[in-house]
């Protein structure tokens, strides 16, 4: 006889990390969302150029924790895995809800710019969250990450931003691993309005293109010249 699968609701405690803090001062929120084996304390530090006194930044850290590298030392966190996907997204999409809540409880938020930031695996997330979540997002800012069936599988066009950002190191282990330039043509057409940064870097978030382009003004992005080897 085969065993019976049940599902149960259970309550638990989840972390998120801020930098700055809500006021009357703010002018801006960024909601950033860590890649694959990352924690969130360590990951919002890469953020802290955007801590102006006007900005707060809200780093959620994944539910599912687990040691890296078979040392029982290091520790990374993942959104989720292919076993029960549908109920994981469900789980973090209300979780990242709560965490919203929580955080613009007391904000006008017609008045602030609110930007969602996904790195790697958050990428989906990220999009996910703005697909079925409350979140109300000014600019989506995509990181470094790969999403294999495409963005519209992820993202309804009704509810994607005007402002979409699509940035890549150059030198990115990872999506060496594809067809980048294929995958760049799938972005555009399923996001006219998509902006794409390269520049020459690895698979991080780099502070300086950070700043360069999402503090000191508009974006000045392009399509880029066929991707350099690494």
């Amino acid at each position: 006889m085969d065993a019976t699968k049940h599902h149960i609701p259970v309550a638990r405690t989840a972390t998120y990390y801020t930098l700055g803090e809500l006021n009357a001062n703010t002018k801006r929120v960024w909601f950033v969302l860590h890649g694959y084996g990352q924690l969130a304390q360590p990951f919002i530090k890469k953020f802290e150029s955007l801590d102006d006194g006007q900005t707060l930044i809200v780093a959620p850290e994944a539910l599912s924790r687990f040691y890296l590298e078979g040392s029982f030392e290091k520790i990374g966190a993942s959104w989720m895995t292919r076993e029960e996907r549908e109920l994981e997204i469900d789980d973090y999409v209300s979780y990242l809800d709560q965490v919203y809540q929580r955080v613009m409880q007391e904000a006008k938020v017609e008045d602030m710019e609110i930007n969602l930031l996904g790195f790697s695996q958050g990428t989906a997330t990220a999009c996910r969250w703005a697909n079925r979540g409350m979140i109300r997002c000014d600019r989506l800012i995509l990181w470094a990450g790969h999403l294999a069936n495409g963005l519209r599988d992820l993202l309804n066009p009704d509810r994607m931003p005007s402002s979409c950002y699509f940035v890549y190191g150059a030198q990115d282990q990872f999506l060496s691993k594809i067809d980048l330039s294929t995958y760049l043509d799938k972005l555009a057409e399923e996001a006219p309005q998509m902006k794409i940064i390269p520049y020459q870097g690895g698979h991080a978030i780099n502070e300086h293109v950070l700043k360069t382009h999402f503090i000191s003004g508009e974006s000045k992005s392009r399509r880029p010249e066929p991707r350099p080897e690494s």
